[in-house]
């Protein structure tokens, strides 16, 4: 593939790591013949599975495809539906290449000529008219939406002026329409890891943007991410808004029986880990309990002040934490004193224990990698007589629903009109549940 990229205004190109040919094209011992799977999947393989993408060196359009093409998805499928679009001036080809071992799949798109730039409309109105199945259909315009609406926040216009010029591209179309065909195809509940994303920068035509690309960190609102500790783009915008319009939910490896796995491969060589995508396909569901990576970090206190452990918990929770508390102890030669517990992701953990040692007197922080049960979860907002007000919910997995409004929007609600708090909280109960927040 020439480039899997994104636009950031008229005339804009930009080269992304995961699409750099000649990187492996000099070394003829990294491409071989690509073999399909001996057993090809039949449509609607998936259904009642869950298909987890294991994003452990971020996402590319073409890696998409390419994996799902490797675990079984039949080319052919995939090609008859694309003919719909009548794109002219472009062929697939399939390789295969190797990252540390591990024989994984390629699909280039090889274009012809120039291919002219195009406008947000001019792409939902060919994805309307290519007489895709209705599932394809559906992911193909929200990939491209989330995508719009990213390119409109950072240009300041409307949605409806955003001009694409690479993801416009024929091969960037392709390969987001093309995974849209091969997800549809199988059926199955989309789980993805947490995206890691690269630093430093990348040449535009305008310049230097930063890694991650501003058009990805948009398309990336609400999407676990971290730092994948490595110079370079790992995460493309055409990968950031498949994954954030198909996956039903971000976390570890979900409970399931593996069935399938499908290896996808990026073009750029990076010496840190393979530029590989895997694909699983298991039996399971996507409403079973989610095991989460949590690290609880803990310091022992008897010479700070309640004002200072309190102060230092607030502003973990400021900075990420999950969960941040105090306990009251015993401690040698008699003093009273309080344990601060966070709980953290692993990835955030090294900046919270620095903030706990900079914010207190402790010496020390104590560091110990857990799992927990967690339950899929959601801000959702509803409209009471005192405003809009946030309600996290947890649903979806066969328990009862909870439901809890957000102290802070209570609050202030409750300020602003002069009530007592609790009728605001009552009445963003009543509407949450009125809208159906126990489904």
């Amino acid at each position: 593939m020439a480039h899997d990229g994104h636009d950031h205004g008229p005339g804009h190109d930009h080269d992304h790591d995961h699409d750099d040919d000649h990187d492996d094209d000099r070394d003829p011992a990294m491409t071989h013949a690509w073999k399909p799977p001996p057993a090809q999947l039949e449509r609607g393989a998936g259904s009642g599975c869950v298909l987890y993408i294991d994003a452990f060196c971020g996402a590319a359009g073409d890696m998409l495809v390419s994996a799902l093409l490797d675990l079984g998805v039949p080319q052919d499928a995939i090609e008859a539906a694309l003919a719909g679009l009548k794109l002219p001036g472009y062929t697939l080809k399939m390789t295969g290449r190797v990252r540390s071992g591990i024989a994984a799949a390629h699909l280039e798109v090889v274009v012809e000529g120039d291919p002219p730039s195009r406008t947000y409309a001019d792409i939902r109105s060919m994805i309307e008219a290519a007489g895709l199945p209705e599932g394809a259909r559906t992911l193909s315009q929200r990939a491209f939406e989330i995508l719009a609406h990213a390119e409109a926040e950072i240009h300041d216009m409307p949605v409806g002026d955003v001009h694409f010029h690479e993801v416009g591209a024929v091969d960037s179309i392709v390969d987001i329409v093309a995974t849209a065909i091969a997800l549809d195809y199988l059926g199955a509940d989309i789980v993805s890891s947490p995206l890691p994303l690269g630093h430093g920068t990348v040449w535009a035509q305008h310049g230097r943007l930063p890694v991650p690309a501003p058009a990805t960190v948009l398309c990336l609102k609400g999407v676990p991410t971290y730092d994948g500790g490595i110079e370079g783009e790992l995460v493309t915008p055409t990968g950031a808004c498949l994954l954030a319009a198909a996956a039903k939910r971000f976390g570890g490896w979900p409970a399931m029986a593996p069935l399938a796995t499908g290896w996808g491969a990026g073009t750029k060589e990076f010496a840190e880990r393979p530029n590989l995508l895997r694909v699983v396909l298991g039996r399971g569901s996507v409403d079973e309990l989610p095991q989460g990576e949590v690290v609880l970090l803990e310091t022992n206190l008897d010479d700070s002040t309640p004002e200072v452990c309190a102060h230092a918990l607030q502003r973990a929770l400021e900075e990420g934490a999950l969960d941040a508390w105090w306990t009251a102890v015993g401690m040698k030669k008699g003093r009273a004193g309080v344990i601060l517990s966070v709980l953290a992701r692993p990835h955030s953990a090294e900046a919270l224990c620095r903030l706990l040692l900079s914010e207190t007197s402790a010496l020390g922080v104590r560091r110990r990698p857990m799992q927990r049960w967690e339950r899929p979860r959601e801000l959702v907002e509803v409209s009471t007589d005192y405003g809009t007000i946030r309600i996290k919910t947890a649903r979806g997995d066969g328990l009862p629903a909870n439901l809890a409004p957000e102290l802070e929007d209570c609050r202030a609600a409750a300020k602003l009109h002069d009530v007592p708090l609790k009728e605001v909280y009552a009445a963003a109960m009543a509407a949450a549940l009125q809208q159906g927040g126990t489904e």
